[in-house]
């Protein structure tokens, strides 16, 4: 798909995104790792593991076309991303839990991303116009440039010029929301001819997913005796997913718009879903963490 959306717009705008969350990390997100082993292993074994044949399976059950069956799993794939930080913010989440799996799931995706998308390829065989399906080593070196390097050159800023990157923080992130709008309507008005048909599809499935991603993402924490905020986190982190690089992956590397509107949809519909599932989960926790009063 050899068009100014794919080649310059999608990409330019992830970059931006990307960037403006490497201005919000530094090499101590990395190594708070050491500090809460239980709640990253947790959180990326939801992520890696329970949310790709969670999402297959409602592929499956909604019957969903090949091409928004791949879509739907490039969802999956996709990381956290610094909007999951501010919904754990507003509902009493562990930030600093929700910044290092950030930073971890941005380096894993780089490998989980291609992995999953040529298991969902091989599978469902999509007619996507594709010589070959599936993401050859050129294809991987793309989603690499894509998502990591950005990222990168954000850690470096980051780390020479502190008061810069604080400066850009709050201005880089209005832009990134404002990117993210700006590709999900562009991806809905390129398949405007389909969008109505593929919103009866695949809605449904997108907010049963979403609601499956949070719901997980807080359950199982708690299950695994993880506290109350670590456990918010880890539902903000696997429930808010970064779409615009599942819309990108789909319509600048795979060249199919179609692909990208799972994402789209669930772009639109994740805000609402996670403020609720946050005044869910923090319902009545006010009160019960405030101490006693003295008789």
């Amino acid at each position: 798909m050899d068009t100014p959306l794919a080649t310059v717009f999608l990409p330019l705008a992830l970059a931006v995104i990307m960037f403006g969350l490497g201005l919000s990390l530094t090499v101590d997100d990395f190594r708070r790792v050491r500090r809460h082993p239980r709640a990253v292993v947790v959180a990326m074994a939801c992520q890696l593991l329970v949310l790709p044949v969670v999402c297959f399976g409602l592929v499956v059950a909604f019957d969903l076309s090949p091409v928004l069956a791949v879509g739907m799993m490039l969802l999956a794939a996709s990381p956290g991303g610094t909007t999951a930080n501010l919904f754990s913010h507003l509902f009493g989440g562990d930030v600093a839990l929700n910044v290092t799996l950030t930073a971890v799931n941005a380096v894993l995706a780089i490998v989980t991303l291609p992995v999953i998308t040529n298991l969902a390829l091989g599978y469902f065989e999509p007619d996507i116009g594709q010589d070959g399906l599936g993401l050859q080593f050129g294809k991987v070196l793309q989603v690499f440039a894509l998502v990591l390097v950005p990222v990168v050159v954000g850690l470096v800023v980051r780390r020479r010029s502190e008061g810069f990157a604080l400066r850009m923080d709050r201005p880089v992130r209005l832009l990134s929301v404002v990117v993210l709008v700006a590709v999900i309507i562009g991806a809905l008005v390129a398949e405007r001819d389909n969008i109505v048909g593929y919103l009866v599809d695949v809605g449904p499935a997108a907010l049963v997913f979403c609601v499956l991603s949070l719901t997980t993402g807080y359950a199982v924490p708690r299950l695994a005796r993880l506290d109350k905020r670590q456990s918010i986190a880890c539902s903000m982190e696997i429930g808010v997913h970064n779409s615009a690089v599942a819309m990108t992956l789909a319509i600048s590397v795979l060249g199919s718009v179609g692909l990208a509107v799972p994402a789209a949809v669930y772009g639109v519909l994740m805000y609402p879903v996670a403020a609720l599932a946050g005044m869910l989960m923090t319902r009545g926790s006010r009160p019960a963490e405030e101490p006693t009063p003295a008789a």
